[in-house]
């Protein structure tokens, strides 16, 4: 199962074709009595540059992908200066204010991109993503505050996504799509995020309906771009958690830049207050880089490479259950022997190449490799009682099982390698029709080689008696009869597969900006074609074809109320990945289709000023109908698919956001979010599905103390009603519709600001920081029992199955320090 861990990656470049790699920045500049400024030198450091019209209007194109500053200088007016890192075809206003006696002025509004208006993407400034860390740091903890975004165990980076799971969400970092472990089934074995906070430069999310550019998935796109350094400069951060170190660099001549982090995570602080007692070993390591060369104005070459270790290592010993109400606590109490170990060691490398064959063509070529090795092994013997607790005060047994209703115990066994290697090349091309008219194409090839070995049984004890699988055809006529049968396990599974999947992908895609009377009008349309082959050992080879159609559509009416209305749908095909090729037995089943989804997205947009400050209220509505669904069960973090596309699904709801400066300087927002997805399994009727969580609210709140700004602080809010707390192995789902609680979680953090980066100071020590801060953060403040899964014990009475709540984490104290030199 064992490969070489070191990966050598060998591309040759050759037939580039795309699209003008700029951006444009637009607005206008007005003095301290808003009186518009004629005859303002723009002058850009890449060479770009224009002046203001007797209006004080101006627009500028400068190259995307990269920091570019912008300098704006007048005779009777000091000058502003301000840093730009656009992608591709985005469209930013900047309104700078120019005063007499101020050096450089930060009183900016920015709007929204058209691009972004149009596909109807949230952009997160890094910033944040960097002050809000949360017990799971990253993007993802800045995810869970958005609507139709569900995040109900905060020790994992997976979401989902309106109704989706966690499989259905793509992930890029500068256009190349990123990939996770395969094996992970619960959040404590989790590492980091593949995204490193200290490299980023921008960040989208979509929450559906996207465009054609993005690749086959049926919920969501994360779209990431890392920046290309002007400067040098080290960024670190300290925790009780662990710690992070980030440098960045560029050549006297500009011609190469390169910036590289590496992240090391312990989480021992937050599993050694969990349920289970036991001594933990959680330790997740990685170092990522993104490098580029200019070896011309036209041939730039960029490589992405990451490596990450994860080890996980549990000896658990106990575990006390408290549940029922208070006129009849019920308790399980567990004893443990045995381990777990699991490993994940990941390797993924990509070059990026860019040819700029004038301003309206762009040539790319992308070539990536990734490659997983993963083990999960584990023998936990567990012996339980499951009884009524003691609540006499005073009593010396107060809190103890004091009468069992249920004992037994329960063997798990686990031998579970995989080691995937998985090789993309691809050809983008954009091209620019005209100023208001693109035209992006994309050709891709992807070999996924995947080596499975999945061994792993279960054998429950109940009261002295052997419990065997439900589906056991041999009856037992006990005691009547002496019964001769084997002694079988309650779960037995055992799978070796090599299974390999060849893809060849392709869109191309119109989007167009005009005007249809006096109002502004985007709009974009587009076609993916997905063709993949499923073979290998023992496997019959099956080839299938999928097309998707994609459309959006925006206006901006000639209102005196900033509003623009947006329309997007289209059909959405998942082509299974190999974990949904494989069913609960282990056994991967190449016809499984394309799971197919009919998308519909309605949504507004109004921007606004409150308090003299800008505001902004977005609306969407949505609506999923879904085909060729393959249905599957949800434990923890681990999906298992029954490799079947037996079932019909829907999801639709409602989601909201306000986002602005509720506190002078810092941005916040409130979200809230509706929705009910369901299926059908085998014509049955319709039961809720795994990810059905009803109500969402979220909310991000910064602020500060007026008298003392550098006394900073965060609170993070997220509530969820519960989704249902699946069922016991074997059992029907339409039989187990309960419903986990709700997920009620508060994150505080508090920091003070040392160095400031907008002052100067006369301390040589100060000096010497950029930035220099200092502060603590509470988890789970409130100290709300969030549940993430059941455990499913039997009562030897009344034979009846009580679902145990497993619970997430407690409030946890942590101490962080961060630096910029």
């Amino acid at each position: 199962m064992k490969r070489l861990q070191l990966i050598t990656f060998f591309t040759l470049f050759i037939g580039l074709l795309s699209f003008s790699q700029s951006a444009t920045i637009r607005g206008v500049i007005l003095d301290e009595n808003n009186y518009p400024i004629s005859e303002v030198n723009i002058k850009a450091s890449t060479g770009e540059g224009t002046a203001t019209n007797v209006n004080g209007f101006y627009e500028l194109k400068i190259p995307s992908g990269q920091e570019v500053s912008v300098e704006f200088t007048h005779i009777s007016h000091k000058r502003v200066l301000q840093v730009f890192n656009l992608k591709n075809g985005q469209e930013v206003e900047f309104n700078p204010v120019m005063k007499l006696e101020a050096e450089q002025i930060a009183t900016v509004v920015l709007t929204s991109s058209t691009r972004q208006k149009v596909n109807g993407v949230t952009t997160i400034a890094p910033k944040v993503i960097r002050t809000i860390k949360g017990a799971q740091p990253g993007v993802e903890n800045i995810l869970k505050t958005l609507p139709g975004v569900n995040i109900s165990n905060e020790l994992s980076t997976q979401y989902s996504v309106r109704g989706g799971n966690f499989d259905e969400n793509l992930v890029y970092v500068n256009e190349i799509e990123v990939y996770r472990p395969f094996l992970i089934r619960s959040g404590n074995q989790e590492g980091l995020s593949f995204v490193n906070t200290d490299l980023v430069a921008n960040v989208d999310f979509s929450a559906g309906g996207f465009q054609s550019k993005y690749g086959d998935k049926l919920s969501s796109v994360l779209d990431i771009t890392y920046r290309n350094p002007v400067d040098f400069g080290i960024r670190a951060d300290l925790s009780l958690l662990g710690g992070s170190i980030a440098g960045e660099t560029v050549s006297k001549d500009g011609k190469f830049s390169g910036i590289a982090g590496v992240r090391y995570r312990d989480n021992s602080l937050i599993l050694n207050n969990l349920e289970t007692e036991g001594n933990v070993e959680p330790v997740f390591a990685d170092a990522q880089t993104y490098l580029t060369y200019r070896f011309s104005d036209k041939f730039h070459l960029n490589f992405l490479g990451n490596i990450s270790l994860n080890k996980y290592n549990f000896q658990p010993e106990n575990r006390q259950t408290n549940f029922g109400t208070l006129e009849e606590p019920v308790a399980l109490l567990v004893f443990y022997d045995g381990q777990e170990e699991d490993e994940y060691q990941t390797y993924f490398g990509a070059f990026k190449a860019n040819y700029f064959v004038n301003d309206d063509l762009t040539l790319k070529l992308i070539g990536s490799a990734y490659h997983t090795v993963e083990q999960e092994f584990f023998d936990i013997f567990a012996q339980y009682r499951l009884g009524e607790v003691n609540t006499n005060i005073g009593d010396d047994d107060l809190g103890e099982v004091e009468f069992s209703e249920g004992i037994g115990s329960q063997l798990t066994h686990a031998r579970n390698e995989l080691d995937a290697f998985i090789v993309n090349v691809e050809h983008r091309g954009d091209y620019s029709v005209d100023e208001e008219s693109t035209l992006e194409w994309s050709i891709k090839y992807t070999d996924e080689d995947i080596r499975d070995r999945l061994v792993e049984y279960e054998v429950i004890d109940s009261a002295g008696f052997s419990i065997r699988p439900p589906n056991f055809s041999q009856p037992n006529l006990q005691p009547y009869e002496s019964f001769s049968g084997p002694l079988t396990a309650f779960e037995n599974i055992r799978a070796l597969n090599r299974v390999k999947i060849q893809r060849i992908q392709a869109f191309a895609q119109y989007s167009k900006r005009t005007t249809w009377g006096e109002n502004e009008v985007f709009y974009n349309a587009g076609i993916r074609a997905h063709n993949w082959t499923v073979s290998g050992e023992a496997i019959e080879s099956n080839t299938q074809t999928v097309f998707s159609p994609r459309a959006q559509f925006a206006i901006k009416p000639n209102w005196d109320k900033d509003m623009l209305f947006r329309i997007a749908g289209g059909l959405y095909y998942q082509p299974p990945f190999y974990r949904e090729l494989r069913d609960s037995s282990g056994v991967v089943q190449p016809d499984v289709k394309a799971q197919k989804s009919f998308h519909i997205v309605v949504g507004n947009e109004y921007s606004f000023e409150m308090w003299d400050r800008p505001f902004k209220l977005v609306t969407e509505a949505y609506y999923k109908g879904m085909t060729d669904v393959n249905p599957y069960t949800l434990e923890n973090v681990r999906i298992r698919y029954r490799a079947k596309n037996n079932a019909e699904a829907y999801a639709y709801g409602l989601d909201m956001r306000l986002n602005g400066e509720f506190v002078p300087g810092t941005e916040s927002w409130f979200s809230f979010g509706y929705l009910k997805t369901e299926e059908n399994i085998d014509n049955r009727g319709y039961i809720a599905r795994p990810t059905d969580q009803r109500l969402k609210f979220g909310a991000l709140f910064q602020d500060y103390v007026p008298n003392m700004p550098d006394l900073k602080m965060y609170l993070n809010l997220v509530y969820n009603t519960g989704v249902p707390g699946g069922s016991p192995s074997y059992a029907d789902p339409y039989d187990f519709q309960i419903r986990l609680r709700d997920y009620r979680r508060a994150d505080l953090g508090i920091s003070y600001e040392i160095v400031n980066p907008e002052r100067r100071y006369r301390s040589n020590w100060k000096k010497a920081f950029k930035e220099f801060s200092i502060g603590f953060e509470i988890y789970n403040m409130f100290n709300n029992q969030n549940t993430i899964t059941n455990t499913w014990v039997r009562d030897v009475y009344s034979k009846r199955q009580f679902a145990i709540p497993n619970f997430l984490t407690p409030r946890v104290f942590n101490l962080r320090l961060s630096a910029r030199f």
